[in-house]
């Protein structure tokens, strides 16, 4: 099955990170437009089913643009299991012929022996199930991660992490992101540079690239007060819609504010 994010998104059909940004959206929240592939839709993809292979081609088309195809494994992303780093995501996806491909990585992360290791630690399945999420890639100039507690002392406060250009600089840990602390409601605590000088952008053939970042912007900041009032204004609605601790990836093109994924706060 292949649904849009305004319709009901069952975990254990869609994983739970199309759940989430499917609830997400429903409440208002900047989400990109996007679609959901059930687990069993992605298996018959992933095994050439012709009727699956042109209805996910048709809702690609349908999203006009390059997308990233992303994991949402059926107990992904939940309270208690994040799996955060273990799934694929693929970014700048522009054809049928790279979508395909995407969407049979991202199936296939699921079976790598350190995946397979995280879920047997958990005590889960040990036969993964593997949902996918198919949305429109943002342009962003600046992106990263927004914790509402702080992750290493447990303080209530909002933690920010950011770079130049898409996320996945800061997800991977390519470079020392900028570092902000606010209080609950906004107020700045603290601010420290990073050294950001690489950044992840668009390749206009597919893909990403790594570039350079100027000498000048190196250790500039990249947030200022007005986006960072407007990431807890999207910290705060997360807590209104989901309840308890937001773990957000976000992401700006320009002046506008998406929100990507979030999941609770978790330790696993």
């Amino acid at each position: 099955m292949i649904a849009r994010f305004d319709d009901e998104l069952g975990e254990g059909d869609f994983g739970g990170k199309a759940a989430q940004l499917g609830q997400a959206h429903r409440s208002g929240l900047p989400v990109p437009p996007g679609r959901a592939l059930s687990a069993a839709f992605v298996e018959r993809v992933v095994a050439g089913d012709g009727a699956a292979v042109d209805r996910l081609v048709g809702a690609f088309r349908e999203l006009d643009g390059p997308v990233a195809v992303r994991s949402s494994g059926i107990g992904e992303d939940g309270a208690s299991a994040s799996f955060a780093g273990q799934h694929a995501t693929e970014l700048n996806v522009r054809s049928r012929e790279g979508l395909l491909e995407a969407v049979r990585k991202v199936h296939g992360s699921a079976r790598t022996e350190a995946a397979l290791a995280y879920r047997r630690k958990l005590g889960l399945a040990p036969e993964p199930r593997m949902g996918v999420v198919v949305q429109r890639l943002v342009q962003a100039d600046t992106a990263g991660v927004l914790f509402t507690r702080n992750p290493a002392t447990g303080a209530d406060e909002r933690v920010v992490e950011a770079t130049w250009g898409l996320g996945e600089a800061v997800v991977a840990g390519l470079v020392t992101p900028d570092s902000y602390r606010m209080a609950r409601g906004g107020r700045v605590l603290e601010r420290r540079a990073g050294e950001k000088d690489l950044a992840i952008l668009w390749a206009e053939e597919g893909g990403t690239r790594e570039v350079a970042v100027e000498p000048d912007r190196v250790e500039a900041l990249c947030l200022d007060d007005a986006r960072l009032a407007a990431l807890e204004a999207l910290a705060a609605a997360c807590e209104a819609a989901f309840g308890g601790t937001q773990d957000i990836e976000w992401a700006f093109a320009g002046d506008r504010l998406y929100l990507l994924q979030r999941r609770a706060i978790t330790r696993g």
